[in-house]
């Protein structure tokens, strides 16, 4: 038996109430969305969270109650107890439960997504071994499903492929099994790059993934141009970033971008034209995917 206390952050700090239930014993902590508020996907690096955030911890059955409405009336006021819920769990396999959602998916004609505890449907396709997940992204959101359907049809064979704003990994370890030679994968998150080089490894492609910062990039591809560079974060820094994706790519080499709202497609187009042969967007519910050759003159 456990117990799971939640409890809606209202104007406190979520992250501080979340520290104050971990320093309180608990077992796990996570923030959810208190208000139904859809929160697309951040840019490199940003950890953004929902105007009103509920905070759900799990204790032992056994915890003090009685100390933990204490030290939370204490820290964030009287009112934080009168929200506080608490409710019973029995016993179960929770990562399970978890994953019980979730299936093998499939993208374009060969490359699955297939995750712990499933055989690959189609033991001949391309198996990408991966977890559905919250923090880097895992095929689920239309974004990255757009991405990796480009690279299904579009298998970068023995290319230079660069991964901007990789999260868990998923387009450069998809790319690399489909036939890349060798991946750069950026990102501002350190736990991204962790995650990354973890995914790398699990499908046997860490030999030839190069994880690094933004601000180290820079130096460690100095001289190198890719064939290929995925970015899928979104617009505004898509806009910002074209004239140095420009240098990161020789020319011919293919450019595809995701993370865009179908209303910023226009937007982003633009801020490639110049450099770039830009393809007809390509939607999936409100997001687009934007693909590009890069100008040889």
């Amino acid at each position: 038996m456990w117990l799971q206390l939640s409890l809606p952050a209202g104007d406190a700090d979520p992250q501080s109430v979340a520290d104050a239930f971990t320093a309180l014993g608990a077992l796990s902590v996570t923030l959810q969305d208190a208000a139904d508020q859809p929160l697309f996907e951040p840019p490199p690096g940003a950890t953004p969270l929902w105007s009103q955030v509920r905070v759900t911890a799990l204790f032992e059955a056994g915890a003090d109650i009685a100390r933990i409405k204490s030290a939370l009336a204490g820290r964030f006021g009287a009112d934080c107890v009168a929200r506080l819920q608490i409710e019973p769990l029995d016993d179960r396999d929770w990562v399970r439960a978890w994953m019980d959602g979730y299936a093998p998916m499939r993208f374009g004609e060969k490359l699955w997504i297939v995750p712990t505890g499933f055989e690959a449907p189609d033991p001949d396709g391309v198996n990408l071994l991966l977890d559905p997940g919250l923090a880097f992204g895992t095929g689920t959101h239309p974004t990255t499903a757009l991405c990796l359907e480009w690279l299904d049809a579009h298998p970068p064979v023995d290319q230079v492929v660069v991964d901007y704003g990789c999260g868990s990994g998923i387009l450069g370890i998809a790319a690399l099994k489909l036939g890349a030679r060798e991946v750069w994968a950026v990102d501002n998150d350190p736990q991204a790059l962790m995650a990354t080089l973890d995914n790398a490894e699990r499908n046997g492609v860490a030999d030839r993934v190069k994880t690094c910062l933004p601000q180290q990039f820079s130096g460690l591809f100095s001289g190198v141009q890719a064939d290929l560079l995925l970015a899928n974060i979104l617009a505004n820094p898509l806009i910002e970033l074209a004239p140095r994706f420009a240098g990161l790519v020789h020319p011919g080499a293919d450019l595809v971008l995701s993370g865009i709202l179908a209303e910023q497609a226009e937007s982003v187009s633009v801020a490639y034209r110049e450099r770039f042969a830009m393809q007809a967007p390509v939607q999936h519910e409100d997001w687009v995917r934007l693909a590009g050759t890069r100008r040889k003159t």
